[in-house]
C-alpha cells in the first residue's frame, strides 16, 4: 500500500511540474469561428489584360478601394487613379518582365498558398480570443517589386510576397542596399512572425513615455510576446529572425549584456544613437562581442515582459499592452539574470 501511495504521489508531482512548464500562450481557440479575409491581391492585378486597362483598374479599385489607394500611392508610389499618366504607369508595372519573372518565382515559392493562410488565420485566432473587441483586419497579399515586407493601415494588412522568396533567390543579391542581415530573413518561414509583429506596432504605438532605453527594450518586449501569444508554438529564434546560434549566444550571455548595460549607465539614456544601437536591425549590436545579433536590447526587454507575465498570471495580455509604465514592468519582473 506505502508503494502505492508512494507512486501515486510521484506521478501528482510530474503532473504538478509539467502543468507549471505549460505555456499559459496555449489557450483553446477551438470555438472561434470568425476567419480571417485574404485576398490574392497579386493574382488579381497581374491577371488583367493591357488592352481595356482603364476598365479593369477602375474594377480594381471598386473591389479594394482602401487597399488599392494604399498599394498605389504607397507601396508602388505611382499616384492615383485620376493621375493622367496613372494607366500607363499602372500597365508598366504588371508587363514589366521582372514583375513578371516574380510573380513567377512567388507561384512557385507559394504553391501550396493554403499552409500560409491557414497559419495566418490560426494567428489571428488567437488574437481573438485575447482580443474579441477588436475588429479583424483583411490581409492583402501583392508583388511590390521588392518594397516593403509588412504594411500595414486601419484594418489593413499588406504583405509582399516576393520580399520572402528565400535566402537563395537571385534578385536579393542584385539589390542595392540590402545587406545580407536583412536577406536572412527574406524567406517564407518569416512571414507569418512579421505580420504578427507589424500588427502588434499598428495596435500598440509608442507613446509619449517611451523615451529611454528601457523603456525602448520593454516596449519592444510587450510587442515580442504579443507575437508570443499569436504564434505560442513557434521557435524563438523565428520570432525574432535569429539564427539558432545567434539565440544561444543571447542565452549564455544574458547576464554579461544585462551588467554591462547596467555598469555603462545606458538603461536610462535618451540619447537616440544609444537607443539606434540596441534596438534596431544591423549585422551586430555595436559594443558587444561581433558574434552578438542586432536587436539584443529587443531581446532582453523580451525576456524581462516574459518573467513579469510568468509572475503575474492574472494580469491578461490587452492589460499587458496597455501598461506603458516601464520601470514598474521591470520592477514587478525581478528580472536579474545570472
Amino acid at each position: 500500500m506505502d508503494l502505492l501511495k508512494r507512486i501515486v504521489f510521484a506521478l501528482f508531482l510530474l503532473l504538478v511540474f509539467f502543468a507549471c512548464k505549460r505555456n499559459p500562450l496555449k489557450v483553446n481557440i477551438s470555438d472561434i469561428k470568425d476567419d480571417i479575409k485574404i485576398v490574392r491581391f497579386d493574382n488579381e492585378l497581374i491577371s488583367f489584360p493591357s488592352k481595356d486597362t482603364l476598365n479593369e483598374i477602375v474594377k480594381l479599385s471598386n473591389a479594394h478601394p482602401d487597399f488599392f489607394n494604399l498599394f498605389t500611392y504607397k507601396i508602388i508610389r505611382i499616384g492615383g487613379i485620376g493621375d493622367d499618366q496613372f494607366s500607363d504607369l499602372i500597365t508598366q508595372f504588371v508587363t514589366d518582365t521582372m514583375i513578371l519573372n516574380v510573380k513567377t518565382l512567388v507561384n512557385e515559392e507559394f504553391s501550396n498558398f493554403n499552409k500560409m493562410e491557414k497559419q495566418i488565420n490560426k494567428a489571428f485566432k488567437y488574437f481573438q480570443y485575447h482580443f474579441p473587441e477588436k475588429k479583424l483586419p483583411t490581409v492583402y497579399v501583392y508583388i511590390s517589386g521588392f518594397n516593403q515586407s509588412v504594411v500595414t493601415a486601419e484594418n489593413i494588412i499588406g504583405i509582399s510576397l516576393d520580399k520572402y522568396l528565400g535566402t537563395d533567390c537571385k534578385y536579393y543579391q542584385q539589390l542595392n542596399g540590402t545587406p545580407q542581415y536583412k536577406i536572412a530573413n527574406m524567406h517564407k518561414e518569416k512571414l507569418v512572425s512579421d505580420v504578427a509583429y507589424a500588427w502588434g506596432v499598428t495596435e500598440f504605438e509608442e507613446t509619449n513615455k517611451t523615451v529611454s532605453l528601457l523603456d525602448n527594450m520593454i516596449h519592444h518586449g510587450k510587442l515580442m510576446y504579443f507575437v508570443d501569444a499569436l504564434l505560442p508554438k513557434m521557435k524563438d529564434s523565428l520570432k525574432i529572425g535569429f539564427t539558432k546560434k545567434q539565440l544561444e549566444w543571447c542565452q549564455l550571455n544574458e547576464p554579461q549584456m544585462w551588467t554591462k548595460l547596467i555598469e555603462k549607465k545606458m538603461l536610462f539614456t535618451s540619447n537616440r544613437m544609444d537607443i539606434i544601437r540596441y534596438i534596431n536591425n544591423g549585422p551586430s549590436t555595436s559594443g558587444f562581442p561581433k558574434e552578438s545579433p542586432a536587436r539584443t536590447g529587443v531581446w532582453i526587454g523580451w525576456q524581462i515582459v516574459r518573467q513579469y507575465m510568468e509572475k503575474h498570471p492574472e494580469i491578461t495580455l490587452p492589460e499587458l499592452m496597455q501598461n506603458s509604465n516601464y520601470q514598474q514592468i521591470l520592477n514587478d519582473s525581478g528580472y536579474l539574470p545570472d
